[in-house]
C-alpha cells in the first residue's frame, strides 16, 4: 500500500526549513481556507540583484495539517531568490510536483500555498502604489 504522505511531505512537516516569522516584512500575505481550518501567513524581505527587486528572504506560520505546512515550506524555497514576477509563475502543480506528490483530497493545501505567495506579491505591489501617491 502506498504510503499517504511522500517522505518529502513528512520531512517538510516535521522539521520545515522556512518556519518563522520575519521582522519588519516588506510585505506579508495571508489566507485561510474555512472548509478545513488551515490559515498560512507567508512573510517576505525583498531585496535588490542585478537592479531587480528578488525575494531575499521568505517565512510561514501556518496553521494546519502537514501537508498545508508542507505545501508553505515548498513554496518558500521555490520563490527564494526569484524576481516577485518569477515566483507568481509558481502554481500549485509546482508545489505537488516538488514535493513528490499529495493525496488528491490534501491538494488544496497546495492551491493555498500558491495564494498565500499571490496575496504577498499583490499587497507589495499595492504598498508601493500607495507609496507614491
Amino acid at each position: 500500500m502506498k504510503p499517504y504522505y511522500s517522505r518529502e511531505v513528512i520531512k517538510r512537516f516535521t522539521n520545515p526549513k522556512n518556519f518563522g516569522e520575519i521582522k519588519n516584512a516588506d510585505t506579508v500575505g495571508k489566507v485561510g481556507n474555512p472548509r478545513c481550518g488551515d490559515i498560512m501567513k507567508l512573510y517576505i524581505k525583498i531585496g535588490r540583484k542585478g537592479g531587480k527587486e528578488i525575494i531575499e528572504d521568505i517565512k510561514f506560520h501556518t496553521l494546519g495539517c502537514a501537508a498545508a505546512i508542507a505545501t508553505s515550506d515548498m513554496a518558500c524555497d521555490l520563490v527564494k531568490g526569484k524576481t516577485l514576477r518569477e515566483a507568481l509563475k509558481i502554481d500549485y502543480k509546482k508545489i505537488i510536483k516538488a514535493l513528490g506528490d499529495l493525496p488528491p483530497i490534501k491538494i488544496h493545501c497546495s492551491v493555498l500555498a500558491r495564494e498565500g505567495l499571490k496575496a504577498a506579491v499583490e499587497n507589495y505591489y499595492a504598498k508601493k502604489k500607495s507609496q507614491k501617491k
